[in-house]
């Protein structure tokens, strides 16, 4: 049977001294490669390369990202990630830790997770950010291949600002998950989901308001500094053109 992957990327940002944004830590492993690229002024843009196919059955990856006071940093990823059965039955595990802290920026903007027929993987995300932090958490998740069943995915997002938790929900799909997760109260028989999280020092005095926006995305005012972007929709297309308008409307 072939062995699992255990396999760590860090990426550390820190202020340059000159206005921009260093990486004095930029490494990973197994299928997990962070590659720099050009970013905007004043900003250290990273891309997540897919070094290896995964994650497969068993297979336990981490993504570790800290920004430093004053530094900011986008980080993306080259293409979708695909969670696949492979040959082992056991479950597989994504983590991504990110912490930020104050007058700190981060822009975590990865491509959709496709949850490929028979595959079973648990993902946790958590955001611990200091009080006057900035940040742009966003998630998608497309339940299966075109005209193939979804795998069994289970996906928590945790934020937490200052200490306080303002976010902690987690989305169990496919099968064996509990029942109703299809029905008209969660996905509503649609096979992408997805969530941005946008905290920002200002929305402290003044929240955005809730509401539905034009495309489906549902905005949501969270207990601090934070907002929750929702939307589900029929393909990863259409997804993303809810999430990105609700996320314009901000300003």
């Amino acid at each position: 049977m072939t062995a699992a992957v255990t396999a760590t990327a860090r990426i550390h940002a820190r202020p340059d001294g000159r206005g921009g944004t260093a990486l004095p830590v930029l490494d990973g492993e197994g299928p997990l490669a962070p590659r720099r690229t050009r970013g905007a002024a004043g900003e250290a843009s990273v891309v997540l390369v897919g070094a290896m196919s995964g994650p497969l059955g068993g297979d336990r990856l981490r993504v570790e990202t800290e920004v430093a006071e004053g530094a900011r940093l986008r980080v993306g990823s080259a293409a979708a990630t695909l969670a696949l059965p492979g040959r082992r039955k056991d479950e597989a595990r994504y983590d991504v830790r990110l912490t930020v802290a104050d007058g700190g920026e981060l822009r975590w903007l990865p491509e959709q997770l496709i949850s490929a027929g028979g595959s079973d993987l648990y993902v946790t995300t958590r955001a611990d950010l200091a009080a006057r932090a900035r940040l742009v958490l966003r998630e998608e998740q497309v339940l299966g291949r075109t005209g193939e069943e979804p795998g069994r995915l289970t996906s928590r997002l945790t934020v937490r600002i200052a200490g306080r938790c303002v976010l902690d929900q987690e989305l169990s799909c496919g099968p064996g998950a509990p029942g109703g997760w299809d029905g008209p109260a969660v996905l509503a028989g649609h096979r992408a989901v997805g969530q941005i999280v946008v905290v920002r020092p200002e929305f402290s005095p003044h929240p955005p308001a809730a509401r539905v926006c034009p495309a489906g995305a549902a905005v949501l005012p969270l207990a601090g500094p934070a907002v929750l972007l929702t939307a589900v929709a029929p393909d990863a297309l259409r997804l993303r053109r809810a999430l990105d308008e609700a996320l314009a409307a901000l300003g």
